[in-house]
């Protein structure tokens, strides 16, 4: 079959429009949700806590001796408020929420390190304990403990997981 030719001259003398790009696709609708938001950091307060904690043990394991580090805190507030602001959008309430959780998330890493620390060293001193021990009946001892420790650069990496918190869940969101 032969194709049409078209007529010779300017194609668009008579007032048609070229079209040379497709129209553009309407834009997404704006993220809104309070209950996946919520869902979301809650899940991220439990994954940072757990890797705070597995962390705060090797680094036991390596020099013997309890050691903090403030980078962790950063970490886990800055994920909070990525899962937050990623998953909730632009809700109001999830920067609010993200400081209590962020905190929250501090706390239980802590607590989980000095579990698993705990454990490891009663272990190498020949009187195993559980870490789920230490987490459930035992829990009045270790946290008597985690507040023997607790100082002033401890306060501080709860303020910045706090701010964290807040701030990159506002800024994710934008």
């Amino acid at each position: 079959m032969s194709q049409p030719v078209p007529p010779p001259g300017n194609p668009f003398a008579d007032g048609a429009a070229p079209t040379p790009y497709a129209p553009a696709p309407a834009p997404a609708p704006a993220r809104d949700s309070l209950g996946l938001g919520l869902a979301a950091g809650v899940a991220a307060t439990v994954v940072g806590a757990l890797a705070y904690g597995g962390v705060m043990r090797a680094l036991a394991e390596e020099d013997g001796s309890y050691t903090q580090i403030g980078v962790l805190a950063l970490a886990l507030g800055a994920l909070v408020g990525f899962a937050l602001g990623k998953v909730g959008g632009r809700n109001p309430i999830l920067p609010i929420v993200g400081v209590p959780l962020a905190l929250l998330g501090v706390f239980a890493g802590q607590l989980f390190g000095f579990a698993l620390m705990a454990s490891w060293w009663a272990g190498l001193d020949g009187m195993p304990i559980g870490v789920t021990e230490l987490l459930t009946s035992e829990f009045s001892v270790l946290f008597e403990g985690w507040k023997a420790e607790l100082g002033f650069m401890d306060v501080l990496f709860f303020a910045i997981a706090g701010y964290e918190g807040f701030a990159i869940t506002k800024k994710v969101a934008g």
